[in-house]
Protein backbone atom coordinates (compact mmCIF):
# COMPACT_ATOMS: atom_id res chain seq x y z
CA UNK A 1 0.00 0.00 0.00
CA UNK A 2 1.26 3.56 -0.80
CA UNK A 3 1.52 6.08 1.65
CA UNK A 4 -0.26 9.35 0.90
CA UNK A 5 2.29 12.23 -0.96
CA UNK A 6 4.84 9.73 -2.35
CA UNK A 7 4.42 10.47 -6.06
CA UNK A 8 4.73 14.28 -4.93
CA UNK A 9 8.09 13.65 -3.03
CA UNK A 10 9.54 11.01 -5.74
CA UNK A 11 8.90 14.12 -8.39
CA UNK A 12 10.44 16.55 -6.43
CA UNK A 13 13.29 14.52 -5.86
CA UNK A 14 13.36 14.21 -9.37
CA UNK A 15 13.37 17.81 -9.74
CA UNK A 16 15.73 18.51 -7.15
CA UNK A 17 18.29 16.05 -8.99
CA UNK A 18 18.54 19.27 -11.83
CA UNK A 19 20.63 21.12 -9.22
CA UNK A 20 23.35 18.44 -10.04
CA UNK A 21 22.52 16.48 -13.25
CA UNK A 22 21.08 19.81 -15.22
CA UNK A 23 22.45 19.74 -19.36
CA UNK A 24 22.92 16.27 -19.75
CA UNK A 25 19.58 15.63 -20.80
CA UNK A 26 18.76 15.39 -24.44
CA UNK A 27 16.71 18.36 -26.11
CA UNK A 28 14.01 17.08 -27.78
CA UNK A 29 11.89 19.94 -28.17
CA UNK A 30 13.80 23.46 -29.27
CA UNK A 31 16.24 24.29 -26.71
CA UNK A 32 14.27 22.43 -23.82
CA UNK A 33 15.71 20.09 -22.10
CA UNK A 34 14.32 16.64 -20.77
CA UNK A 35 14.62 14.58 -17.79
CA UNK A 36 12.62 11.63 -17.29
CA UNK A 37 10.99 10.77 -13.96
CA UNK A 38 12.01 7.67 -12.04
CA UNK A 39 8.98 6.19 -10.85
CA UNK A 40 6.47 7.69 -13.08
CA UNK A 41 5.51 8.57 -16.33
CA UNK A 42 6.50 11.89 -16.51
CA UNK A 43 9.03 14.60 -18.09
CA UNK A 44 10.44 17.01 -16.92
CA UNK A 45 11.04 19.64 -19.67
CA UNK A 46 13.63 22.50 -18.13
CA UNK A 47 15.86 25.45 -19.57
CA UNK A 48 19.19 26.09 -18.45
CA UNK A 49 20.19 29.45 -18.93
CA UNK A 50 24.00 29.82 -17.54
CA UNK A 51 23.43 28.28 -14.01
CA UNK A 52 19.42 28.99 -13.56
CA UNK A 53 17.53 25.83 -14.34
CA UNK A 54 13.76 27.10 -14.90
CA UNK A 55 11.66 24.41 -15.36
CA UNK A 56 8.70 24.20 -17.60
CA UNK A 57 6.22 22.02 -17.48
CA UNK A 58 6.13 18.51 -15.67
CA UNK A 59 4.33 16.38 -18.60
CA UNK A 60 2.66 13.00 -19.19
CA UNK A 61 5.12 11.78 -21.49
CA UNK A 62 2.46 8.62 -22.80
CA UNK A 63 0.26 12.16 -24.55
CA UNK A 64 0.65 12.56 -28.13
CA UNK A 65 3.90 14.27 -28.68
CA UNK A 66 2.30 17.06 -30.84
CA UNK A 67 0.43 17.72 -28.02
CA UNK A 68 3.15 18.05 -25.99
CA UNK A 69 5.19 20.06 -28.84
CA UNK A 70 1.90 22.57 -28.90
CA UNK A 71 2.07 23.00 -24.99
CA UNK A 72 5.68 23.68 -24.32
CA UNK A 73 5.54 26.36 -28.10
CA UNK A 74 3.35 28.18 -26.50
CA UNK A 75 4.79 28.69 -23.00
CA UNK A 76 8.28 29.73 -24.65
Amino acid sequence: MQQAGTGAYSLYSDIDALTLYAGIHPKPIGNLHRAMSKRFPFAIYYDLNSDVVTVMAVLDFRQNLASIVERLVGRR
